[in-house]
């Protein structure tokens, strides 16, 4: 396996009023392809704030992220914007669709921000509509979604790029169990073999079901299941 993603001594403190707060503690680790990965820990341990910084959207304080390799350089925002949309896939856990637009149009926005035309675009997420079994839904907006299938657009959303990384903060956690099962399993299915799929998550059922379980302790990574 080859790494994905790299972590070297990456730290990031919050300051406010006054207050220094060290969520992340020079953190070193490598995410190989091929694997999911779940990152538990309670409220406030930086979970979110880690997939923030993989995401690209946060910078951190010290440290470096490596992607295939090559150091992101967090003052080249335009670059790094590129590359999220191609490379990376977000799901959140309260969906973020855009209200005034369709099911099919929320999907293929997205690649539209990655450089495709509008046609391949629509094909594209036309075929992810019809993987997560939404396709009579495709003229649907938010609001006459239930939960389960605005978590469904959104992971159409985030493949629609065929991203390498896939993260997730609590794609589940709004969910009833059922419906959180069958969203996880369909978001289980896509890991490939040059892909990884990083998911924060309270719920150790869903986290026992990757193949790393990590924990962020004190701001750093500890493996639980080796």
């Amino acid at each position: 396996m080859s790494n994905l993603i790299q972590l070297s001594n990456l730290s990031k403190i919050f300051i406010s009023q006054k207050k220094r707060l060290n969520v992340l503690r020079k953190i070193n680790y490598k995410f190989e392809k091929g694997k999911i990965y779940s990152l538990m820990g309670p409220s406030g341990s930086g979970k979110s704030t880690l997939l923030n910084l993989l995401s690209l959207i946060d910078r951190p304080t010290s440290g470096s992220i490596l992607v295939d390799n090559k150091k992101i350089d967090f003052e080249n925002s335009k670059k790094n914007d590129l590359l999220r949309a191609k490379k990376i896939g977000i799901i959140y856990q309260q969906d973020n669709l855009l209200s005034d637009f369709t099911a099919i149009e929320n999907i293929y926005l997205a690649s539209l921000a990655s450089g495709n035309s509008k046609e391949n675009a629509i094909v594209k997420s036309k075929n992810l509509l019809r993987k997560v079994g939404l396709s009579s839904r495709s003229s649907h907006y938010p609001s006459q979604l239930s939960g389960g299938e605005k978590q469904r657009v959104s992971i159409a959303r985030a493949l629609v790029n065929n991203p390498q990384i896939i993260l997730a903060d609590e794609p589940t956690g709004s969910l009833d169990l059922d419906t959180a099962k069958s969203v996880f399993e369909l978001l289980k299915k896509q890991i490939n073999a040059n892909r990884i799929i990083i998911f924060a998550t309270h719920n150790r059922f869903f986290a026992d079901k990757s193949d790393c379980l990590l924990e962020i302790v004190n701001g750093n990574i500890k493996t639980i299941n080796v």
